[in-house]
């Protein structure tokens, strides 16, 4: 087998049905083997019926497999053991792939030249933006799955997003696999397995491609065009960003635990949000109070526990 798409799932038969209708509907040359690996994240829905009936429809393209323990990184890892391919690709439950995706974010993978691809990764509005939702910035969007470097294919220096990436199957028998620690899960809101192993490789000197011809669709539903879903989502990152980085080397003070830089950028954020009126950038501000209060949340969870890590690499 020469390509593993993993797609992870839990309860979301109704979007998996289009997702999985978009990789079938996949063109390869006729000597690239390929195959489909479902692993349903203990789903209370119709999730198995769903993958039932395309293994029926395309024989030995899709493959089934439950896995029991909750959260996504030991769903993506029970995967990978899984794959009979030696490219693993990686798309997720609610996205619609282009016919040519699949063979555009590996063909590069193929001559060993690159441990890993990314691909744009688009959102799919059904609405006008909202007046208060951020447009600049690269990471504006990132809670909506976003991730466009733009037109020109090239070396990535930046860990891609988990719905649009593949690896080489070799760089996780030699690198191991997605942090535990890292992912959704029921009940946490906190990411970052898929960039970290992403970056995990930049900083090993392992060389990655940017493919912006591998594109997915990410529909934006309206349960994410609210203020609370975006306070929350970076309320979460921020807590995995301690979590992946720790905390700088040179922090020395400390209350509770809890680095005294982070009380300070919360002021300095909080007063820009009480100062400002224009929507997006008032937004923007109280983005970066809440994520603060995120970092300053998991300091304090850490050193309860004496789990505390300090920052050794950053690029």
């Amino acid at each position: 087998m020469d390509i593993t798409v993993i797609l992870c799932t839990f309860n979301r038969s109704q979007s998996l049905s289009k997702a999985l209708a978009s990789i079938a509907a996949q063109v390869l040359p006729d000597p690239v083997k390929w195959e489909v690996l479902v692993v349903d994240n203990n789903s209370r829905d119709k999730t198995r019926e769903v993958v039932n009936k395309f293994r029926c429809q395309y024989p030995n393209r899709f493959r089934y497999l439950f896995e029991p323990q909750p959260g996504k990184s030991h769903a993506l890892n029970a995967g990978i053991q899984e794959a009979c391919g030696d490219i693993l690709a990686f798309m997720d439950d609610d996205v619609i792939v282009e016919p040519t995706w699949l063979e555009n974010l590996t063909s590069a993978l193929r001559n060993g030249d690159w441990a890993g691809t990314g691909g744009r990764i688009v959102p799919g509005w059904n609405c006008s933006p909202p007046r208060w939702l951020p447009r600049s910035g690269q990471y504006a969007l990132a809670p909506l799955a976003a991730f466009d470097l733009g037109l020109e294919a090239g070396p990535l220096l930046e860990p891609p997003f988990g719905t649009n990436m593949a690896f080489r199957r070799a760089m996780f028998d030699k690198y191991s696999g997605f942090r535990t620690d890292l992912g959704l899960r029921p009940g946490s809101e906190i990411r970052n397995e898929d960039t970290e192993f992403g970056l995990r490789l930049l900083v090993a000197g392992e060389r990655l491609h940017y493919e912006p011809s591998a594109v997915v669709y990410h529909p934006v539903p309206q349960n994410r065009l609210r203020k609370g879903y975006f306070l929350a989502w970076w309320f979460a990152k921020a807590r995995a960003d301690i979590r992946q980085y720790g905390v700088p080397p040179e922090t020395k003070w400390y209350i509770g635990g809890i680095p005294m830089y982070l009380f300070r950028r919360l002021a300095v954020w909080t007063a820009r949000w009480l100062v400002t009126f224009e929507p997006s950038r008032r937004f923007s501000c109280k983005l970066k109070a809440w994520s603060i209060v995120g970092g300053i949340v998991e300091c304090y969870r850490q050193s309860r526990t004496g789990k505390m890590a300090v920052r050794t690499e950053l690029t």
